[in-house]
């Protein structure tokens, strides 16, 4: 399985990161796509990405992290997109997008942001790993006004004529541990009709813990039962859900058996 979704170099992980990735190799997990949110975790991202062929990362400012975004952290980024940290290179722009949920993140320094970083991913051709939180509208027209064909809604949260307008230009969902809620109604509903072709699966880990497990860390291990979940929703086999959606991560991020290819 693909976590299209990780925060693997996230604080939470400090104490045990290695036991945490052989807990997601156990389970099946066998690569995982890593977002930046901020520019002064950039190297420090790839040098993990570095340890494991497994690891791939992706580099972008976030817009929870507003207030510490520059706009020389948008040259860095460029820099970085252009030339690769090391000998690697990044597989998507992201983490960025919009949040509208926070009153104390000012909306129109947010666009400045989400619109630098979608003229990169069109300048360098890379997808995008979008965070929309209550803009699903103003992400979709800025998805198009760039003319971005290419990425993925992560923590998908819209309605079924969001995700519709989303699929049209070809954009991602990305799925974690909400669908495995059964209150989330809307969500499992959209799960369960969507386009196959269009599913990614991800745990947002260390965040989004999943039905049983509130409260607690998210990791990537529990990727299973996301898909698990998923599977049952759709009526088919695990097997073939993870094959699907596998082949998805693949073609959208270009890594092709392992991160590192």
């Amino acid at each position: 399985m693909f976590d299209s979704h990780c925060h693997l170099d996230a604080p939470e992980f400090d104490a045990d990161r290695a036991q945490v990735l052989a807990r997601a190799k156990a389970a099946g997990v066998h690569a995982l796509v890593l977002p930046a949110i901020r520019a002064e975790d950039f190297i420090a991202l790839a040098d993990l990405c570095a340890t494991d062929a497994n690891l791939a990362f992706a580099l972008g400012l976030h817009p929870i992290c507003l207030a510490q975004h520059r706009p020389a952290h948008l040259v860095e980024l460029a820099n970085y997109l252009r030339s690769g940290i090391g000998n690697q290179r990044a597989c998507a722009v992201g983490e960025c997008g919009l949040d509208y949920f926070l009153p104390e993140l000012d909306p129109t320094l947010q666009m400045h942001y989400f619109e630098a970083q979608l003229r990169l991913a069109r300048e360098f051709d890379l997808p995008v790993i979008v965070h929309a939180r209550r803009a699903h509208d103003a992400v979709i027209h800025g998805l198009r006004r760039f003319g971005i064909t290419k990425g993925v809604v992560h923590s998908f949260a819209g309605s079924e004529v969001q995700a519709s307008a989303l699929f049209k230009m070809g954009i991602h969902l990305g799925i974690g541990g909400p669908v495995t809620y059964p209150r989330a109604q809307r969500l499992r509903s959209i799960v369960q009709n969507m386009p196959i072709e269009y599913l990614l699966l991800e745990t947002d880990a260390p965040d989004q813990p999943l039905m049983g497990r509130q409260g607690a860390r998210n990791e990537p291990a529990y990727l299973t039962e996301v898909a698990n979940c998923i599977a049952q929703l759709r009526g088919v086999a695990l097997a073939e859900l993870v094959q699907l959606t596998d082949a998805n991560s693949a073609k959208l991020f270009h890594l092709q058996g392992n991160a590192a290819a």
